[in-house]
């Protein structure tokens, strides 16, 4: 075989060794929102959202390397979940928590946020806390890829979390009710038909 077949074979399994190897490095990421889901309407004229988690960017901390970091999620999260229906007081949204730590096949990541409600006169009257947790163990093919995942997965979560803490601790706070009060009517069933 001359060289310029090797090269040019080599060159057609190319793309079939990049597979076998785990794959080439996801490029698309699909936006993470949750604006398709009711809002949770507050009783507040205003609400902020306050960012006071900074990932550091030295490992092991690689929050700064997904798609969509932790902390930009979660304000997307609040933005499309909370609205302000109400003509005083305001609701602050703190994310106190979003790193994603890598050591060797593990990668940790963790969300804390905590919805704070003040009145008119800036006197906290009410707060919701939640938090959620997620590990990652084996090997990682695409470290983008995973960290995309675990920050979906994270935030789905959180949705779920975020809501449950809100109606149970801030229902004077809330302009919808926590739960259907209008009771099932009952209708007999008719027999089956026969044959």
């Amino acid at each position: 075989m001359s060289s310029g077949s090797l090269s040019r074979r080599s060159a057609l399994l190319l793309p079939l060794l990049l597979a076998a190897c785990g794959g080439e490095e996801r490029t698309n990421f699909a936006p993470l929102r949750y604006n398709y889901l009711p809002p949770i309407r507050l009783n507040v004229g205003s609400i902020e959202i306050v960012q006071r988690f900074i990932a550091s960017g030295v490992a092991p901390d690689v929050s700064n390397q997904a798609p969509i970091p932790p902390t930009q999620g979660l304000r997307v999260l609040a933005e499309d979940r909370l609205q302000a229906f109400g003509t005083s007081g305001r609701a602050v949204f703190n994310i106190l928590d979003a790193p994603l730590m890598r050591q060797g096949d593990v990668i940790n990541g963790a969300m804390r946020v905590l919805l704070e409600i003040y009145t008119q006169d800036n006197q906290r009257a009410a707060f919701a806390e939640a938090r959620v947790a997620l590990r990652h163990s084996g090997r990682v093919e695409s470290l983008r890829g995973t960290l995309y995942d675990m920050t979906k997965s994270m935030l789905d979560d959180m949705n779920v979390e975020f809501e449950h803490q809100v109606r149970r601790n801030l229902k004077e706070w809330l302009t919808t009710p926590t739960a259907a009060s209008t009771p099932v009517e009952q209708a007999p069933l008719g027999l089956p038909p026969t044959r």
